[in-house]
C-alpha cells in the first residue's frame, strides 16, 4: 500500500523541456500511485507543445494566464479556472500566445504515462529525457 505524501511546490525539482516550458512533476509512481500522475507546467509568451496523445485520460486546469488549447484540432481559448478533460489517445497541446506567463495543473488518470507525437509518431514515457516541448525524429 503506498503510503501518504505532503509535497512542498518550492522543493520540486523543475524540468526544463525546452523553448520556455518548465515542468514540476507532483504525484507520481514514484511515490507508489498506481493510478494518477499530476503536476504544474508553466509557458513563458509565446512557448508550446508540440501536438501529442496518451495512453491514458487527462484533465488540465489553467491556473495562471490565458491559454490556447488545441483538442482534435479545434482551438479553445481558455482563462484561469477553465478545465479541460481529453480522452486517452486524443491529440491535444497546450499554446501560450500571450505577453504574459501561462501555468496549468495537469492530472493523468494512470501511474504509467506516454506521449506519443503526433507530427514524428514517436512514443516517449512520460517526463524521461526523451519528453520535450518539441517531437523527436526517432
Amino acid at each position: 500500500m503506498a503510503q501518504s505524501h505532503v509535497l512542498r511546490y518550492q522543493a520540486m525539482t523543475e524540468i526544463d523541456r525546452g523553448t520556455g516550458v518548465k515542468t514540476r512533476l507532483l504525484v507520481s509512481r514514484h511515490l507508489g500511485s498506481e493510478n494518477l500522475t499530476s503536476g504544474i507546467t508553466t509557458f513563458e509568451p509565446g512557448s508550446k507543445i508540440a501536438r501529442h496523445w496518451h495512453n491514458c485520460d487527462e484533465s488540465v486546469v489553467v491556473l495562471e494566464g490565458e491559454a490556447v488549447c488545441e483538442i482534435d484540432g479545434q482551438l479553445y481559448t481558455l482563462a484561469p479556472y477553465d478545465t479541460t478533460f481529453v480522452p486517452a489517445n486524443v491529440p491535444h497541446r497546450f499554446l501560450n500566445q500571450s505577453d504574459k506567463p501561462m501555468a496549468i495543473l495537469w492530472t493523468y488518470a494512470a501511474g504509467y504515462v506516454t506521449r506519443t507525437f503526433a507530427d514524428t509518431g514517436v512514443t516517449v514515457e512520460h517526463l524521461s529525457e526523451s519528453d520535450k516541448a518539441t517531437a523527436p525524429t526517432a
